[in-house]
């Protein structure tokens, strides 16, 4: 027998109406105070938000599952929503219920997404909220990133590779695919970010030059420098499409499109951007580099500052702009404090003028908007009159707007509200009409009492009183001991245990005259407020243009602040390739010492001429991986345009920083350690640059120890002979490769040395020349706290196998193995060697990636591992 189909009630059958339209959201349903959640919604809300969930119509035929809260609470559960990866339609009552003898008429007012969100409470103050967009062409990949909170908008395209530096760069909240490419987009990028699928022709390279043009008003894409980026622009016009659908039109704060250019910065891949924890990290509570460096005050100035280190400079010019800035200001620290102290005062002057173009400004951010544009005249004064010419420039383009300033100083009252719908909003000597009602509004007190005292002497009744509520308006309430004495014009309204409540003509015509006085006030201060929004739009784009230099200024004066409290020199960048810096520092790791104890400094040198590999032994917990991660922070916050915790520091421009640090597994994507540790080291290998810095860490040990030390070896043999000879930390416990300086020329060995004790070894942290022999592996077993009989037993295991393995005859197994390999042994009459020898003899190996000798390598090996099972 077939289902018998639920009834709708004319309530319900709205709101599926207006939910098949938003099938993928979750729909906030206003029903007088509250919003309502339905059905799969309502389960789904009541989880995230942990409120009740009940029944609509329970036990009827209309039975639906039901959530919701009140509407003023709205705030507080719409960002859980958000951050929980929803979609939000929020449809609203668009009349008044009053007004209405049906059914009220609804609609959708806005969709928040984790990526199109304007409300403060999801938003982050010193982070972009980007909504991202892929695109893929048929060679390259379009990608672009909108901020629609503060009006940002970047655009760019490459391989997948790229791609996904920048994704990993910008960390967007969402991010928008194409139908079709969803499982290449997921095989290419995982699923670190929220995915929304789109149907493919909203990327189509007509439809979107075509929305991009109509937004930017412009006949051309070519003032913007974007016109050649098919893919990128494909990305970029598929996020106004998304907008639009989202309900949001009022985008005039997206005020122009800026270019990300490969080449143009520091080249970081996601392992490097992972491994160095630069304002990310997937451990709990852990301290990040940009936890440790923003010393910034504004919200712009936290924003700029994360793109500069997501996005290191290779400009030398530029860079040493920053520095001259930074040196400027932490040597006049006066002036310092004077611009901090101001930058205060400024608060988010970006989002507050995006507020502007979107119509979701209420009055007292209109204040407060006016208060920091008054806070940037003196900041303007200071720099114009400095004696820095960067500081000079950004003073002499800073627009105060002082017009927009008069206007709202002009209109607005000191202490607006929140609400306009409060009152009090506009000045009472900015419209003569209002200061008129407002008076009359004001004197209504005086009026009844002077009403109260005339009927009290007229009629002898000493107990009269004039209140009013909301059924009546206005009334005069009179005791029943004294009811004979009411006149006869007054008309009886009410009887009550112990009174009588009468209205007059008199006390009629005054309410309806100040009722309709503070409706009328209300409506003004409205309209009012409207035409100075309306006006302010006029302003935008001066706004943020200001808005860019204040945060470039706050991130300066962060950079010097950041130089003073740490004692922190100023780096030389230049255009060699040599790496020397002295007694470099962890700057994140020296801040989490206990108080009092210092950080053991350290040197590191490195060119492409006599050491251009440093191999660094040592036991694991002496702090190789510390020296390593250092190395590559002095460079990026050199390039960045900070000063760098060291004594000195000489850096040759470097445009490629790459790091293989530790075993990270990837299993949940059906990898093992080993294969991510080679995918990632393959990837380094086949990208290195003449100005690369490379930083290898405990390469090869995610395998045995002779497979381990072999491709170590190799690794290390194809970085020294490599024409680009790139810079190179390799951190390694295997201490046999030690033995590659006698070959190598360019290879140095240095250790973390250790000092032994009778029973115990001690860690002191400092990089000397020279190689390490042990590895103290089980001393560290023992300050882990490993049971006695453990360590006891891992030390009579350790001599048995030092007699039967040396150290000597590991080392010429591998020299053998990877310099030394003669194919004579294939001479002996067997098929099998005969085939083996012609696939090592047909392999190119100028062309062979390190990934795919591996696999040769298993190749080979399973032939062997047949014929002897054979």
């Amino acid at each position: 027998m077939a289902k018998k189909a639920k009834k709708e009630t004319p309530l319900m059958k709205q709101y599926n109406a207006i939910k098949v339209k938003y099938p993928d959201a979750l729909l906030l349903f206003r029903v007088g105070d509250f919003y309502e959640t339905f059905g799969a919604d309502a389960v789904k809300a009541s989880k995230i938000l942990d409120i009740i969930l009940t029944k609509r119509g329970a036990g009827s035929e209309t039975e639906t599952e039901l959530a919701g809260f009140p509407h003023h609470s709205l705030n507080n559960y719409l960002p859980k929503l958000v951050k929980a990866g929803c979609r939000v339609a929020i449809c609203d009552q668009l009349e008044d219920p009053k007004q209405t003898k049906t059914i009220v008429k609804r609609g959708v007012t806005e969709l928040v997404t984790p990526g199109v969100a304007l409300n403060d409470d999801i938003l982050h103050s010193k982070t972009n909220n980007f909504l991202a967009s892929v695109y893929f062409g048929v060679n390259q990949v379009g990608v672009s990133f909108l901020d629609v909170s503060t009006g940002e908008f970047l655009i760019s395209q490459g391989n997948a590779e790229y791609v996904d530096k920048l994704l990993q760069n910008f960390r967007p909240s969402e991010v928008l695919v194409a139908k079709p490419n969803k499982n290449k987009y997921k095989a290419e990028f995982g699923n670190d970010f929220h995915a929304f699928f789109l149907e493919d022709w909203v990327f189509q390279e007509d439809y979107a030059n075509e929305i991009l043009l109509k937004h930017f008003n412009t006949k051309s894409l070519k003032g913007f420098g974007i016109d050649d980026l098919f893919e990128g622009i494909g990305a970029a016009g598929a996020i106004l499409h998304y907008l639009s659908e989202t309900q949001h039109h009022k985008l005039a704060h997206i005020t122009s499109i800026q270019r990300l250019t490969k080449g143009e910065h520091v080249w970081m891949d996601r392992f490097t951007i992972k491994n160095l924890e630069l304002y990310h990290s997937n451990n709990q509570n852990a301290v990040t580099l940009v936890d440790v460096i923003d010393k910034t005050i504004s919200p712009m100035g936290g924003r700029l500052l994360k793109r500069w280190l997501a996005l290191p400079l290779v400009n030398l010019e530029q860079i040493k702009d920053r520095h001259d800035v930074v040196s400027f200001l932490k040597s006049e620290t006066i002036l310092l404090s004077k611009f901090q102290l101001q930058l205060k005062q400024i608060g988010d002057i970006e989002r507050l003028i995006s507020k502007v173009a979107t119509g979701k400004i209420c009055p007292r951010e209109v204040v407060q908007l006016k208060n920091a544009l008054e806070a940037i005249v003196p900041i303007k004064s200071l720099a114009t009159a400095s004696k820095n010419s960067a500081l000079n420039a950004i003073g002499e383009t800073m627009d105060a707007c002082e017009g927009l300033r008069q206007r709202i100083k002009a209109t607005l009252n000191e202490e607006a509200p929140v609400n306009i719908l409060k009152g009090n909003t506009i000045a009472s000597d900015f419209s003569s009409e209002l200061k008129e009602l407002r008076g009359l509004s004001a004197s209504g007190k005086s009026y009844l009492d002077k009403m109260l005292a005339r009927e009290t002497e007229r009629t002898g009744i000493t107990s009269l009183k004039i209140a009013s509520n909301n059924v009546f308006g206005y009334y005069i309430e009179v005791r029943h001991t004294h009811k004979d004495k009411v006149p006869a014009d007054w008309i009886r309204k009410q009887t009550l245990v112990s009174a009588e409540r009468y209205i007059t003509e008199e006390l009629k015509e005054y309410e309806t005259k100040i009722l309709g006085a503070e409706e009328r006030i209300l409506l003004i201060e409205q309209q009012l407020f409207a035409e100075l929004i309306n006006d302010m739009v006029a302003f935008i784009k001066p706004v943020q243009q200001t808005s860019t230099l204040i945060a470039k200024l706050d991130a300066l004066c962060g950079f010097a602040q950041l130089a003073t409290e740490n004692n922190y020199s100023r780096p030389k960048l230049t255009e060699t390739y040599a790496l020397d810096i002295k007694n470099g520092r962890h700057p994140v790791i020296e801040k989490q010492l206990p108080h009092g104890e210092p950080y053991i400094a350290n040197d590191v040198y490195l060119d492409r001429e006599k050491q251009q590999i440093i191999m660094i032994t040592g036991p694991n917990m002496s702090g190789k991986s510390a020296i390593l991660r250092q190395t590559a922070l002095i460079v990026l916050l050199a390039q960045m345009g900070s000063f760098v915790p060291a004594e000195a520091a000489t850096i040759g421009l470097t445009d490629k920083i790459f790091t293989r640090v530790g075993a990270s597994d990837n299993i949940s994507m059906g990898e093992s350690t080993f294969m991510v540790e080679m995918n990632e080291t393959a990837s380094i290998l086949n990208n290195i640059s003449d100005r690369s810095l490379v930083l290898l860490d405990e390469i090869g040990r995610g395998t045995s120890t002779y497979d381990g030390i072999s491709i170590a070896w190799a690794i290390s043999e194809y970085l020294h002979e490599h024409p680009s000879r790139a810079k190179t930390l390799f951190a390694t416990h295997y201490h046999e490769l030690n033995e590659m300086t006698e070959t190598f020329d360019r290879i140095k060995n240095f250790n973390v040395s250790v000092k032994e004790l009778k029973d115990n070894v001690l860690f002191l942290r400092k990089l000397v020349a020279g190689g390490s022999e042990h590895s103290f592996g089980i001393h560290v077993a023992k300050l882990a706290g490993m049971p006695q009989q453990v360590i006891h037993r891992a030390n009579k295991i350790l001599k048995q196998l030092e007699k039967s393995h040396s150290s000597e005859e590991l080392t010429n197994k591998v020299k053998t193995l990877s310099n030394d390999m003669q194919l004579s042994f294939f001479n002996l009459d067997d098929p099998l060697l005969e085939q083996i020898k012609e696939e090592i003899i047909n392999i190119d190996i100028n062309t062979l990636t390190p990934v795919e000798a591996l696999m040769k390598l298993n190749e080979i090996k399973r032939m062997l591992v047949k014929k002897k099972q054979a």
